[in-house]
C-alpha cells in the first residue's frame, strides 16, 4: 500500500504544480485548451467497467493523449507546454467524474492516478523534442511514426503503472498482472493509441473540427465493447445461476460454490495464472458439483471430499458431460472432470478446484479452529491428495488482510 500511496502522491503533487503554474501563467491557446478539454470530459463521463474490472474511457483518454501529443493548430504550431497538457486533463478528468464520484465508486482516485502520469509521461517526451527543435525534422510519415512511437512507449509506461498500482493494492504477482495489462492492449488500448495519433496529425492539419469527426469511429467501437463486456457479464450470471442449481435441490450449501468460486480465483492469482486462465479456474468452481445431481441419495452436506475416489471420480465425471452440454468453455469441463484425478495428472485449474472444494468442506465441519485443522489435514494429504504448491498457496490467500471470504454456512 506504501507504494499506491506515493504513486497517489506523485499524481497528486503534479497535478497541484500544474494547476497553479497554469492558473498563475494563464493559457496558451485556449481555444485549443477548451476543445480539448470538453472532450476528455465528455469521454470521462462515459466511463465504464469492462468485461475484466478495468475502468475504460476510451474517448477521454484518446483526447487526453491527442492534447499530450498536439504539436500543431491547423499548421499553426501550438505553445502549449507539459504543466498546462496535465492541467486542462486533471480540470477536465475531475469534472467528468463528479457522477461517478457521487455514485461511490472507488477507483476514481487511482483512475485519476494513472491518467495524469501516463499523459504526464507523452507530453514530457513530445515537448522535450519539440524545445531541442527535433520535431522539425520530422514531416509527413516520419511524423506519424513518431508518434505512434511516442504512443506505444505510453502505452507500455502505463500497462507497468496499472500492474504495478494493482500489485500494490491487492499484493498479487506482479507477473501476470503486467501480462493482463499487456493483453489489453490488443483489444481498446489499440484503438484509443491509434484514435489519439490520428486527431493529434488531424488537428494539426484541418483544425479542431477534426475531432468531432476522429471521435466518431472511437465511439463506435466504444459501443462494441461495451456490449461484448455485457455480454460476457451475462454469460457470467448464467453460469453462476447454474451452479444454484445443486443449492436448490438440497445437494449443497447454500454460498457454497459461491465461496469455492472465490477462493480459487485468489489461489489461482497467487500461483500466477493469467486473466483467461483465472476466469476458467472460477467457471469450473462455480461448476464443479453440478455432478451432483445424478446421485438419487444427496450427500451429506454435499461433501464429496469424503468419499472414496472411484465415487468422486463418477460424480466429476458427469459433471463434466453436464458442462459440456452447457455450451461453456471446454476447458472448464476439463477442469470439472479432472478435479478428482490423482493431483499430478491434473491441470492446475483442477488441482486448485479439488483443494479449495476439500478446505472448504473441512471448515465447515471442523467448528471454530476450523480454518487451522482444515489446512493442517490438507497439509497431511499433499502426499497423494492436494498438490504441495497448492495448498501452500491457499494458505498464504487465507492470512493476507486484503481477502474477506463470506461467512460459510
Amino acid at each position: 500500500m506504501t507504494s499506491l500511496l506515493g504513486f497517489r502522491c506523485l499524481a497528486g503533487g503534479l497535478a497541484l504544480l500544474a494547476l497553479g503554474h497554469t492558473l498563475w501563467h494563464g493559457l496558451d491557446d485556449p481555444g485549443v485548451a477548451l476543445a480539448f478539454g470538453a472532450l476528455v470530459s465528455v469521454g470521462e463521463l462515459s466511463r465504464w467497467r469492462g468485461a475484466e474490472g478495468r475502468d475504460v474511457a476510451p474517448l477521454g483518454a484518446a483526447g487526453a493523449l491527442a492534447y499530450a501529443l498536439l504539436g500543431e493548430n491547423g499548421g499553426v504550431p501550438t505553445g502549449h507546454g507539459v504543466l498546462q497538457v496535465v492541467a486542462v486533463v486533471v480540470g477536465a478528468a475531475l469534472l467528468g467524474c463528479v457522477p461517478h464520484v457521487a455514485k461511490g465508486r472507488g477507483s476514481t482516485v487511482d483512475h485519476l492516478t494513472r491518467r495524469v502520469l501516463t499523459v504526464a509521461i507523452a507530453a514530457l517526451c513530445l515537448r522535450s523534442l519539440h524545445h531541442r527543435g527535433l520535431s522539425a525534422e520530422w514531416s509527413g510519415p516520419s511524423y506519424a511514426l513518431l508518434l505512434v512511437a511516442l504512443l506505444v512507449l505510453t502505452a507500455l509506461c502505463d500497462a507497468m503503472l496499472a500492474a504495478a498500482m494493482a500489485h500494490a493494492r491487492t499484493r498479487w504477482p506482479f507477473g501476470p498482472l503486467l501480462g493482463d495489462e499487456l493483453r489489453a492492449l490488443a483489444g481498446i488500448g489499440s484503438a484509443v493509441c491509434a484514435t489519439g495519433a490520428v486527431m493529434a496529425l488531424a488537428v494539426g492539419v484541418a483544425g479542431l473540427w477534426a475531432l468531432p469527426v476522429f471521435s466518431l469511429p472511437l465511439l463506435l467501437t466504444t459501443l462494441s465493447f461495451r456490449r461484448y463486456a455485457l455480454v460476457r457479464t451475462t454469460y457470467r450470471q448464467t453460469i453462476a445461476s447454474l451452479a444454484r442449481a445443486t443449492e436448490i435441490a438440497g445437494y449443497t450449501p447454500a454460498g457454497h460454490a459461491r465461496r469455492v468460486a472465490l477462493l480459487s480465483r485468489e489461489v489461482g492469482r497467487e500461483l500466477g495464472l493469467c486473466e483467461s486462465q483465472l476466469i476458467v479456474v472460477e467457471y469450473a468452481a462455480l461448476m464443479h458439483d453440478i455432478g451432483q445431481l445424478s446421485l438419487v441419495d444427496p450427500v451429506p452436506a454435499g461433501a464429496t471430499a469424503g468419499l472414496p475416489a472411484a465415487e468422486q471420480r463418477r460424480i466429476a465425471l458427469l459433471g463434466g458431460a453436464v458442462v459440456r452440454q452447457t455450451g461453456v468453455d471446454a476447458e472448464v469441463a476439463v477442469v470439472v472432470e479432472r478435479q478428482a484425478d490423482p493431483y499430478r495428472e491434473q491441470p492446475v485449474g483442477a488441482r486448485i478446484v479439488r483443494a479449495v472444494n476439500a478446505y472448504e468442506e473441512k471448515v465447515r465441519e471442523a467448528g471454530p479452529e476450523g480454518p487451522l485443522r482444515a489446512l493442517e489435514e490438507l497439509r497431511l494429504g499433499t502426499a497423494r491428495d492436494y498438490h504441495p504448491e497448492v495448498v501452500e498457496s491457499l494458505a498464504r490467500v487465507l492470512s493476507r488482510d486484503c481477502l474477506t471470504l463470506p461467512a460459510v454456512g
